[in-house]
C-alpha cells in the first residue's frame, strides 16, 4: 500500500476561497483521496510540522484537520535525521516550514508528497515524487 503525506496546503485547501475553478476542481481531488485513505486505499503519514502549522489554523478549521492525525498510520515526531534532511532541502531555497513538512515524508519512506503549493511543486528529489492532488488522481487511478 502506498504512504501519501498530505501537507498543510492540501489540508487547508477546502477553506480556501472556491471562486476559482482550480481550486475547486484541486478541493474535489482532496476530498476524493480522504476518501480513499478512509477506505485504506492509502497509508496517511502526519507529522509535528502539521501538527505545529494547524495550530495557527482557526479552532473550528484546526479541529477538523487534527482529525486526520487520528486516520494517519504513521506520525513522525521531530530528530536529528529530519533536521538534516530539511536543511539540506532549505539549502535549494525551499523554506524552513515547507522543508520540515518534506524531511519528514522522506524520512517516513512515503512514496507521495501531495501538496497545492507551486514552489514545492516545482521542487524535484528522486526520494519522493511532489504531486499536486489533481494530478496525484490520474497518476493512480
Amino acid at each position: 500500500m502506498k504512504k501519501i503525506y498530505l501537507d498543510n496546503c492540501s489540508f487547508n485547501r477546502p477553506y480556501d476561497s472556491q471562486n476559482h475553478l482550480l481550486v475547486k476542481i484541486e478541493t474535489i481531488a482532496k476530498f476524493n483521496i480522504q476518501d480513499a485513505i478512509r477506505n485504506r486505499e492509502y497509508i496517511l503519514v502526519w507529522s509535528f510540522i502539521l501538527d505545529y502549522e494547524n495550530s495557527f489554523n482557526t479552532p473550528d478549521k484546526a479541529e477538523n484537520i487534527l482529525k486526520w492525525r487520528d486516520i494517519a498510520l504513521t506520525n513522525v515526531k521531530y530528530n536529528d535525521i529530519i533536521f538534516l534532511i530539511a536543511k539540506e532541502i532549505m539549502l535549494k531555497g525551499i523554506s524552513e516550514a515547507d522543508a520540515l513538512h518534506l524531511a519528514s515524508a522522506i524520512y517516513a519512506e512515503t512514496d507521495y508528497f501531495i501538496t497545492v503549493d507551486k514552489k514545492l511543486l516545482k521542487y524535484k528529489d528522486k526520494r519522493i515524487m511532489i504531486i499536486n492532488p489533481i494530478n496525484f488522481i490520474e497518476r493512480v487511478k
